[in-house]
């Protein structure tokens, strides 16, 4: 309790991009796991997707296996169909393949002679879906999707630069992959909820990112001649100041999806929210972490390549390098290039990962003194020499 009260009255300093190894190992571990469930495992896809046939009636008192054995008795192997018994309701959801409608009367007589049921038309409610119905679900999915991430990049690019949205687009690319990769990992049915849930928490994912962007923007603003932080400090600050935002949103849309998920779904048997919701809740959560520890490390790297990063950064090694020859006070020699100077006792000034910055090549750290920047260097008056006893030479003494 007290790290979180540190964090919420902003006494608490984390070192995101000092720690961004850590963070890329994390979740490239995280990701890959879920490559490989995808490959391997692969989805559950619902019959919106697959096609097929659904059949709900009441249970009666029956059992999962006796409904296993009516579709064993007309030929169908249960484990090509999904048997559900919805507790709230008392009732089975039956989920087939495709049927034709002979196989169709067959199995609605079959339940409705194993399970007691007087009048089958009214009783067993049998719907279906056609494969081609669910290609095309999947088709406009896809195009949906690549066009909410086109929209992204010309926004980001307009808005910020190249750079930042390429970095939002990674972790964008990152949530949907954790998502996704999560959903083959549960076995949780593919929906046309699952799908909307997956554009809404790209959303989400985005809108915490350009909030961390635009604070980046405004830190880094006007470093042309700045030798106070480097670009990579000045990010780390921005994550740092937008920190109790991001948890506070979080936290936020976090509760309300949880509840869908684990009293709807879970304790209440809703087994219609389950598919909306932990998209949702999956892709929030990776959303928040994607934006903090992802993205915005990320953009650093990206900008060391940028000539103006560069040139500010050996700026402030120099001026930190002049700093600590002037407090040691020692007589200095040019100091080679790549030596580490220890940033120790700089202060306001001093790195937020507390690493030691290499001093550009031809930084010189000797001679004496100094003079403050900006000062006219001292000069001697021209053809003037001091005299004996203090007196300007030149002048005799009457």
């Amino acid at each position: 309790m007290a790290l979180v009260g540190r964090i919420y009255r902003s006494d608490f300093n984390v070192d995101f991009v000092g720690r961004r190894k850590a963070w890329y190992a994390v979740s490239g571990v995280v990701v890959a796991v879920c490559i490989i469930s995808m490959i391997f495992r692969g989805f559950t896809f619902g019959i919106e997707f697959s096609g097929g046939a659904v059949f709900q009636l009441h249970s009666g008192g029956g059992t999962v296996a006796q409904v296993e054995d009516t579709l064993s008795g007309i030929g169908l192997d249960p484990a090509d169909s999904v048997v559900q018994q919805l507790e709230t309701s008392h009732q089975f959801r039956i989920q087939t393949p495709t049927l034709s409608d002979a196989q169709t009367r067959e199995l609605t007589g079959a339940l409705a002679k194993r399970f007691s049921v007087s009048n089958p038309d009214r009783d067993i409610a049998v719907s279906t879906v056609g494969s081609s119905w669910g290609s095309t679900i999947t088709n406009k999915a896809l195009q949906g999707l690549a066009v909410f991430l086109v929209l992204v990049v010309i926004y980001l690019s307009v808005r910020f630069e190249w750079r930042m949205a390429l970095a939002a687009m990674a972790a964008l690319v990152h949530d949907l992959v954790v998502t996704m990769g999560v959903y083959s990992l549960v076995g949780f049915e593919v929906t046309p909820s699952t799908v909307i849930a997956v554009l809404t928490i790209l959303g989400f994912s985005l809108y915490d990112t350009v909030v961390v962007f635009d604070r980046v923007r405004e830190n880094t603003a006007g470093m042309g001649t700045s030798t106070r932080r480097t670009y990579a400090e000045a990010t780390n600050d921005a994550l740092n100041e937008t920190l109790v935002r991001s948890l506070n949103t979080s936290l936020i849309a976090l509760i309300p999806v949880a509840s869908l998920l684990f009293v709807g779904a879970g304790l209440l048997g809703a087994g219609t929210l389950k598919d909306l919701a932990l998209a949702q809740f999956v892709g929030i959560a990776s959303g928040t972490y994607s934006s903090l520890f992802f993205a915005t490390p990320l953009l650093v790297d990206l900008k060391r390549g940028d000539p103006a990063v560069r040139a500010l950064d050996a700026r402030v090694a120099r001026e930190r390098a002049r700093r600590v020859r002037a407090a040691a006070g020692v007589p200095g020699t040019a100091v080679p290039a790549g030596a580490a100077v220890d940033p120790a006792g700089w202060g306001e000034d001093a790195p937020v990962s507390g690493a030691r910055e290499p001093v550009p090549a031809g930084a010189n750290l000797g001679g004496a003194a100094r003079r403050p920047s900006g000062a006219p260097p001292a000069r001697r008056a021209a053809g003037r020499k001091p005299g004996r006893r203090g007196r300007p030479s030149g002048k005799k003494r009457r």
